[in-house]
């Protein structure tokens, strides 16, 4: 019998037992590690033996003939992946910094209308750059399930804080007044500091949870 490497050394001889030739059968098993499941262990001329196509099953191995040689080929037992929960921490760093560039560019648009000093489009395509950047490198080191789910949130809150911005030079292009207070009551403004708050609770707890603030 010729077989790959079975996982080191496997103390236990296999024996071909044939049918109808009487046996000494103990109430033992064999179990492979890695392998559900196990192949009654029969005792034949002082030796631990099992049946050599229930081992076959046991490891997903296959058996083949030629002449009087049987080949016993053994396989690897798949490895179960991890679960894929939680974030991972090269995503979780690069999320916080992407939203301290988005809020960076919000606290700068907002002091600029507080005190009259309308947004002009060099200053905006700074920050733009930076919060666009930054959320880009975040999407590339999601590797979970909730780093993908999380990364199209800061996604949103990206695309919300554009529109914020390009409402406010437009209004300024218009040589429409821009009171003091304008963010105070917008609702695009109110709904990116809703999705900040919902995406800080997600870092703090480790977990993903959509409640809607973002869309």
């Amino acid at each position: 019998m010729q077989g790959k490497s079975f996982y080191g050394s496997l103390i236990w001889t296999v024996c071909f037992v044939a049918s109808g030739i009487a046996q000494s059968q103990q109430s033992r098993t064999l179990i492979v590690d890695g392998h559900p499941g196990h192949v009654a262990v029969i005792e034949a001329n002082g030796k631990s033996c099992v049946e050599i196509e229930a081992l076959a099953n046991l490891t997903n191995g296959s058996l083949s003939f030629n002449g009087n040689q049987i080949t016993l080929t053994l396989h690897a037992a798949p490895v179960a992946q991890p679960a894929s929960q939680g974030f991972s921490k090269a995503f979780l760093n690069a999320g916080i910094e992407s939203m301290s560039e988005i809020r960076e560019w919000r606290s700068a648009l907002q002091s600029a209308i507080r005190y009259g000093f309308p947004p002009n489009d060099d200053w905006v395509n700074r920050y733009r750059g930076a919060a666009t950047s930054s959320v880009r490198s975040a999407s590339v080191q999601a590797s979970t399930d909730s780093d993908r789910s999380a990364a199209q949130l800061l996604g949103k809150e990206l695309d919300h804080m554009q529109q914020l911005s390009d409402k406010m030079l437009a209004m300024r292009k218009n040589m429409t007044y821009i009171v003091p207070n304008a963010l105070a009551n917008d609702p695009l403004d109110q709904k990116i500091i809703n999705c900040a708050h919902s995406l800080s609770a997600m870092a703090a707890n480790g977990q993903f949870h959509d409640d809607g603030a973002c869309h």
